[in-house]
C-alpha cells in the first residue's frame, strides 16, 4: 500500500455527541418547557443526568438553559409562547409588507423581549452553578430565517412582490442581529469586537433559487459575517440544493452543516460542495434503526470524508443504540 493510502486508511474521523434537553427533562421528570425558567428544576435534571453520561462514558454535560433561538427575535417585539411541556414558538409581528417601515430596533436589547428574564434565570444558575455555561441561547438566527419568524411565510413571496422592502427587511435583521449581539456580548463579560471564529444558522435561505438567492441571500450573509468580525465563516442551513453550493466557496464558508437537509446527500456533498461539510445521524436515524444498521449508517457516512459527524441522545430508551454509535465512533 503506498503512503496515501496508508494516511487515507489511518484518518481518524471526529464526531460529536450530546444529551439533549427532551433527555434531561425525561430524567429530571419535569416538563420541556421548565429548562427554560426554572433553576431548581435545571440544577435537578443536571443531577440527573450524570449517571447517564457515566453510564455511555462521557462528561456530564454543564448546566445551562434549554437550548433557546428566539432571543433576538423577541427583543424585536415578536410575542414567544412557551408551550407547557413542549417547544417554544414565535408570532410573526409584520402582516402587511408596509409593517416593515415601521420597523424600530428597541432602545434597550437588556430590557426588551424575553431577555430581562433569561438573563435573570442565567444569574440565578450561575449563583447556584458557577459551572453553568454563561449564555442565553443563540445569539441570533441568520437574515432570511430572521426575517421569515417576524413576517411568517409570506416573506417567501416579497422578493417577487416588492423587493424593495424584502431588502429593507433583511437588512434590519443583519443591523438589529450585530447591535444585539454587541451588547449582549458586552453584558456577558466578551469584547463586544473581538474578532472569533462566527456561525451563521439560516434554515430557510434554500427557499431562493440560485438567481433569488445571489441577490437576498448571499450578501446578507457577507456582511453579518464581516460586521460580527468572522476570523473563520461557518454554516448550517437545511434547504440547500446542489445548486447553491457554489456560494459557500464564494462566501469564504469554512465548514459547511446541512444536518437535515433532504436535498444534500453526503455522497451528494463529496461530489459538489467546493467546502468541507458535516455529517449527522437525526433523531429518527436512531428511533427507526438497530444499533448495528445505525453503525453501518455510521461507516457509510464516514466514507466520504465529512470533517465532523453528529449525534444526539434524546430519550433513555435509545441507550443501547447511542452505546453501539459511541463505539463505532471511537
Amino acid at each position: 500500500m503506498g503512503a496515501e493510502g496508508m494516511v487515507k486508511k489511518m484518518r481518524r474521523q471526529s464526531y460529536s455527541f450530546g444529551l439533549t434537553d427532551t433527555l434531561l427533562a425525561e430524567v429530571g421528570r419535569l416538563p420541556l418547557d421548565v429548562l427554560h425558567r426554572d433553576v431548581d428544576a435545571i440544577c435537578r435534571c443536571y443531577e440527573c443526568i450524570v449517571s447517564v453520561a457515566e453510564r455511555l462514558g462521557v462528561e456530564p454535560p454543564c448546566p445551562r438553559l434549554a437550548g433557546f433561538s428566539y432571543n433576538h427575535v423577541s427583543t424585536l417585539g415578536a410575542p414567544i409562547v412557551f408551550v407547557a411541556g413542549s417547544e417554544p414558538n414565535v408570532k410573526p409581528i409584520l402582516h402587511h409588507p408596509e409593517d416593515i417601515d415601521r420597523l424600530e430596533e428597541p432602545g434597550d436589547y437588556l430590557a426588551s423581549g424575553v431577555v430581562p428574564e433569561r438573563l435573570a434565570t442565567l444569574h440565578v444558575l450561575r449563583e447556584r452553578r458557577p459551572d453553568a455555561a454563561c449564555s442565553i441561547g443563540h445569539q441570533y438566527e441568520g437574515p432570511v430565517t430572521t426575517a421569515m419568524l417576524l413576517m411568517g411565510e409570506e416573506f417567501v413571496l416579497l422578493p417577487w412582490t416588492d423587493p424593495e422592502r424584502a431588502h429593507r427587511l433583511l437588512g434590519f435583521c443583519v443591523e438589529s442581529a450585530v447591535n444585539y449581539t454587541r451588547v449582549l456580548r458586552a453584558h456577558l463579560g466578551e469584547p463586544p469586537d473581538e474578532p472569533r471564529p462566527i456561525g451563521i444558522p439560516d434554515d430557510f435561505a434554500g427557499l431562493f433559487a440560485p438567481e433569488l438567492f445571489a441577490e437576498f441571500v448571499a450578501p446578507y450573509w457577507d456582511r453579518l459575517y464581516a460586521a460580527l468580525g468572522a476570523t473563520e465563516r461557518h454554516l448550517h442551513s437545511e434547504l440547500l440544493r446542489v445548486e447553491h453550493l457554489p456560494f459557500l466557496e464564494e462566501l469564504g464558508i469554512a465548514t459547511f452543516d446541512p444536518s437535515a437537509d433532504q436535498y444534500v446527500t453526503p455522497a451528494l456533498l463529496r461530489e459538489h460542495c467546493p467546502v468541507p461539510f458535516t455529517g449527522r445521524i437525526q433523531s429518527w436515524h436512531i428511533a427507526d434503526n438497530s444499533p448495528e444498521q445505525l453503525q453501518a449508517m455510521y461507516r457509510d457516512i464516514a466514507s466520504y470524508e465529512p470533517v465532523n459527524i453528529s449525534f444526539y441522545m434524546t430519550a433513555l430508551r435509545e441507550e443501547p443504540k447511542i452505546a453501539a454509535l459511541l463505539d463505532v465512533a471511537r
